[in-house]
This record gives structure tokens, C-alpha cells and sequence, in this order.
């Protein structure tokens, strides 16, 4: 029986096999955008989901090289599925636009992680386009900096 700082090791191993898995394909194929990708790791397990249907023969092909790829699926073609992005947004402003920044950020389920007097860092979730249109929203109040995790993905049920 493995200890739990050998899964560990092993978990970290393949994470980092399939981050290089993944830049090696981007460089690539130049398909991929940063966004349209995420890994996790689950008991053990580490998955990599992705919502581009064009791609699923070669990211097989590619990552089967790297590491034991347990299963793939395009959940685009599957059914059902729950997709959510993390993305955190720097916003700089002053007076009005501070104000009118909170109000955007309540009304989208954005939440302030950090402030200053110049400005604020939001964290959202959701789908990609509730992040997309809650960026556009900012983007005129001040938007400095914003940073995406990417899509991560699972079937539904």
C-alpha cells in the first residue's frame, strides 16, 4: 500500500506531465487558447477535461506519450455538462467608478479578495461568458490586470 506522500509524489508527477503535455499541444496546434483547458487530481487520479471537440484524437495521442491517460471525453458530445471558470480581476479607479465597480461586482456574485485605495481585486466564478461579460462591464471603470484558471469541466448526473 502506498503511503499518502507517495500518492502525493505520484499526483504531482502526472500534474506536471500534463502541463507539459498541454504546452508541447498548444505550441502545436495553436487551437488551444489558455481558457479552453483544466487539470485536477481526485483520489489519486489526475483528469484533464476539454470542450474542444477538434482536438480530443490529438490530445489522446499526445498526452498518452506523456502519461497513463485514463479516459478522455468530449463533453460537448457526452450530453449534459457543468462547466465553471475562476478568474480574478484588478480593477483601479476612483470616486464613481469605485462605486459603480462594488455594484457591478454584487450584482454579478463577484467578490472583493483584496482593496486599496487605488484599487480592488475580484474574484469570480461561473461560465465563461457570465467572467467574459463581467470583464467587459469593468473594462471601462478601470480594468488593470485579469487572470483565468481556464474551464474546468464535468458531466452532469
Amino acid at each position: 500500500m502506498a503511503t499518502p506522500a507517495q500518492i502525493e509524489e505520484q499526483i504531482q508527477l502526472e500534474r506536471d506531465a500534463i502541463a507539459q503535455g498541454l504546452n508541447k499541444l498548444r505550441k502545436q496546434t495553436r487551437i488551444m487558447e489558455d481558457k479552453s483547458y483544466a487539470s485536477a487530481s481526485i483520489y489519486g487520479v489526475a483528469s484533464i477535461d476539454t470542450l474542444l471537440p477538434l482536438v480530443i484524437e490529438q490530445i489522446k495521442a499526445q498526452l498518452g506519450r506523456i502519461v497513463p491517460v485514463h479516459e478522455v471525453h468530449d463533453l460537448t458530445v457526452d450530453g449534459p455538462h457543468v462547466e465553471r471558470e475562476l478568474a480574478l480581476l484588478k480593477v483601479g479607479g476612483k470616486g464613481e467608478k469605485r462605486v459603480e465597480a462594488l455594484r457591478l461586482a454584487d450584482i454579478f456574485r463577484a467578490h472583493a479578495v483584496d482593496s486599496t485605495l487605488d484599487s480592488f481585486t475580484f474574484q469570480i466564478t461561473g461560465t465563461p461568458e457570465k467572467v467574459d461579460a463581467f470583464a467587459e462591464l469593468m473594462r471601462p471603470l478601470g480594468l488593470i490586470e485579469i487572470a483565468r484558471t481556464g474551464v474546468a469541466a464535468l458531466s452532469r448526473g
